[in-house]
């Protein structure tokens, strides 16, 4: 069944693309507020390019440009054209504010925040609000691209869970902070990079916060008399699987069938929307899942 595009679902679109705009001037904003001029690093291509800046000179929002270049392009030849306009957005974004932010944040605004606050209370607010807009992103379906696109590489040939590799990754892309050439002993190297994995374990606490709150899946029951309608619109625009169960009303005796479907909580939003705009009368109830094994999900474990 096709759907017509309303003008609803335009400001929907405008609104979530404001949303991940903000999320990734949050995210930008640690990085140049509290990372950048204390010399910290963190995971990602965006830590790999501030270690690529603190080694060369060569810009922080270049070396991250031109890598998400690279990453989409090999994305979109070895998995299709999976990565759709908003993962590009984010990454466009995210360059433009690193380029522009270090000329509109006040130096004097950057002494007062950051650098006489010392290095592990930076660690903490950038972590945080790194994760607090990178959650943003995320909940509107934004991506910063990046390592999440090599992690869906390898997982495509390789039986390696996405966020296990994402985690490799980051760990060895700080580990490359030792080999920035800054004069100083090995012990502020050392810390330099405790510092990065710190940043990392904060950043991912609050994006779980923020998203999930350690749940990865919700499975949502809807009843309504247009169970039907519903189900395809979930198959079709949601693309996730549907389950219609028999059911009775336990005060109205009345025969219907409850729509069961399982989507990560990130899809939470598009399910309730397509349910508001088909059966805004149903009730549903929502709750987290702990673990989720199969097509869309997580491959099943072998034990």
């Amino acid at each position: 069944m096709s759907h017509r595009i309303t003008l609803k679902d335009v400001f929907g679109e405008v609104k979530a693309y404001l949303l991940i705009t903000v999320g990734l001037l949050i995210y930008s904003l640690a990085w140049v507020v509290f990372l950048i001029p204390n010399g910290l690093v963190g995971g990602g291509i965006t830590g790999l390019s501030t270690i690529i800046q603190y080694c060369t000179g060569f810009d922080v929002a270049y070396s991250y440009i031109i890598i998400n270049s690279i990453l989409i392009v090999l994305a979109m030849k070895i998995l299709g054209s999976e990565f759709g306009a908003k993962t590009i957005f984010a990454i466009v974004a995210v360059t433009v504010f690193l380029k522009l932010l270090p000329g509109i944040v006040p130096q004097s605004f950057i002494t007062e925040f950051s650098a006489e606050n010392g290095k592990m209370v930076c660690v903490i607010f950038a972590g945080a609000l790194a994760g607090f807009g990178i959650g943003m992103a995320f909940m509107q379906g934004g991506s910063t691209g990046g390592t999440d696109i090599i992690a869906l590489i390898i997982s495509k040939y390789k039986r390696i869970s996405p966020g296990a590799i994402l985690l490799m990754l980051d760990i060895g892309i700080i580990a490359l902070s030792l080999l920035i050439p800054n004069g100083e002993n090995w012990s502020h190297r050392l810390t330099v990079l405790i510092y990065g994995y710190v940043l990392t374990g904060i950043m991912t606490f609050t994006i779980d916060f923020i998203l999930t709150g350690k749940k990865q899946s919700v499975q949502l029951f809807i009843f309504t008399n247009k169970y039907e309608e519903l189900a395809d619109r979930i198959c079709n625009d949601a693309h996730r699987g549907v389950t219609l169960l028999s059911s009775q009303g336990g005060y109205s005796k009345t025969d219907g069938k409850l729509v069961v479907v399982v989507v990560k909580r990130n899809e939470t939003n598009k399910i309730l929307k397509l349910i508001n705009e088909v059966a805004p009368e149903a009730f549903v109830s929502i709750g987290s899942v702990m673990e989720v094994y199969g097509q869309g999900f997580e491959p099943m474990k072998k034990l």
